[in-house]
This record gives structure tokens, sequence and C-alpha cells, in this order.
């Protein structure tokens, strides 16, 4: 697959230089931004933003009919985003990765993440639908769900040190399925906690309690 990385002002222009340059469409690309760049003040200390892009070799179906409703919706709502592939096929998800990004990315976000969450089961459930099998797809929105993840994982860790050392359970707030299962994967390994899910519907808790 080829591979290529640009600058320019913003992510936005630089994958747009690269994809000139490749002669491709945005849904033949994974996009990869390296570096979203800075501002500096008065230009000293400027940094040019950089991004990775390479060429998908042939795109699955997943990936052209999720680019396609999701470029609809996105077109629909009226707002100023990007929308980009970050993974054409990530292992562990047995899907592709897609990432929106632009000045009004937090408005896809919601509180505490709710709207990303309607957006994603929205697009999976139109995807599915469309191609008659299940699809396995992930979207965040500026590194949200990302950086939501890494939080919920150092949590678990903190909570699990607290349990192991007490020898009482700790339940956390009610989270979403991903969220949960997020916690339950930080400390699958632990040596001295272990986790289960309970209660019902929204108010589904985990529970870290000692071996």
């Amino acid at each position: 697959m080829k591979t290529i990385e640009t600058t320019a002002r913003n992510p936005e222009e630089a994958i747009k230089i690269a994809l000139k340059e490749l002669d491709v469409e945005r849904a033949e690309v994974e996009i990869d931004v390296v570096s979203r760049g800075k501002a500096g003040i008065l230009g000293i200390g400027s940094e040019p933003a950089k991004v990775r892009v390479t060429v998908i070799e042939k795109p699955d179906d997943v990936v052209k009919v999720t680019t396609e409703i999701l470029e609809n919706i996105l077109d629909g709502l009226g707002v100023d985003v990007a929308l980009n592939l970050k993974q054409a096929h990530n292992e562990d998800l047995g899907g592709p990765e897609f990432e929106i990004e632009g000045d009004d990315s937090g408005l896809l976000i919601g509180r505490r993440g709710e709207t990303l969450r309607a957006l994603q089961f929205l697009v999976k459930f139109i995807v599915s639908r469309k191609l008659e099998s299940r699809a396995n797809i992930s979207i965040d929105v500026e590194g949200y769900q990302a950086r939501r993840y890494d939080s919920l994982a150092s949590l678990a860790q903190r909570v699990a040190l607290r349990v192991a050392s007490s020898g009482r359970s700790i339940t956390l707030e009610p989270m979403p399925p991903n969220e949960r299962r997020a916690v339950h994967m930080a400390l699958a390994d632990h040596a001295g906690v272990t986790t289960e899910s309970t209660g019902m519907g929204d108010a589904r808790q985990v529970i870290v309690q000692p071996k």
C-alpha cells in the first residue's frame, strides 16, 4: 500500500494535498493525523500540521457504505466537519475505524458522549440493514472516545487498588456497554480483583470486587 506524509497549515489542508498527489478520493485512503500543528505567537514557534495518508488497495463494502451514510448524515446536519477513515480494518474491532474532525465536532459529542453514541448506533444500524449482516464500526470525534477509554482504564486501576487493599467491592457509575467493556478489559488480567456488570438498561454498572 502506498503511503505519503504531507504538511500544511492545518490537517484538512494537508489531507487535501495528499489526496491530490495520490489522485484518490477520501474514501479510498486511511488517514492518520500525526500532528495538528501549532499556530504560534505572531508566527513565532508555529509548526505545520502533518498527516500520513495510505491508499487502501480494495475498500470493502462496509467501508464504502459507512462512508456514504456518514457523509450524508453530516451533510444533512450542516456541520463544519471532515470525515476520515482512520483504519480500514481493526483486528480487535473486526471492522473499520472512522474519525470526525472540525470546528463543529463538539456538537457531535454531546453531554458525556451521548450524541456520539447515538450517531454510532444509528450508522451501525443503517449499514447492517443495507448489507444484511452485522457491521462492526467505530466512530470517534476529535479523539474523544480514545481519551475516554484511557480515562476509564486509569479509573479502573485506581479502583482496583482500593478494592484489593480494602477487600471491599466498589460499584462504578452507570455506563454504556462500550465503556463497561473498556473497564472489564482494563482489569481482565488483574491479580487481585474481578469485575462483573449488574443492573438493567441505562442503569447497568460495573462492580469491581476482590478475588
